[in-house]
């Protein structure tokens, strides 16, 4: 069995994050002002995650998040091998 270490908020609010950064991105984007918002409320979201001071797993990064929802990996549960 395999057990992803973050909080399903956590990593929701990445994904989030890298969708809006994403839409910030595009050339000409519309709703500039509303995607730079969410993307300040999303990265204090991340940033300041209980996760990060509470981790039950020391080794785990920022970049192993991020990683991790730049794969793609569909379910954030526990999932059989």
């Amino acid at each position: 069995m395999r057990h992803d270490p973050f909080p399903d908020d956590l990593v929701t609010a990445q994904e989030a994050w890298t969708r809006t950064y994403e839409e910030l991105a595009r050339p000409r984007p519309t709703g500039v002002t509303d995607l730079r918002r969410r993307l300040i409320r999303l990265s204090v979201q991340v940033h300041f995650h209980p996760f990060w001071t509470l981790q039950a797993h020391p080794s785990t990064s920022r970049g192993d998040l991020l990683h991790r929802v730049r794969a793609g990996q569909p379910d954030r549960e526990e999932t059989a091998a």
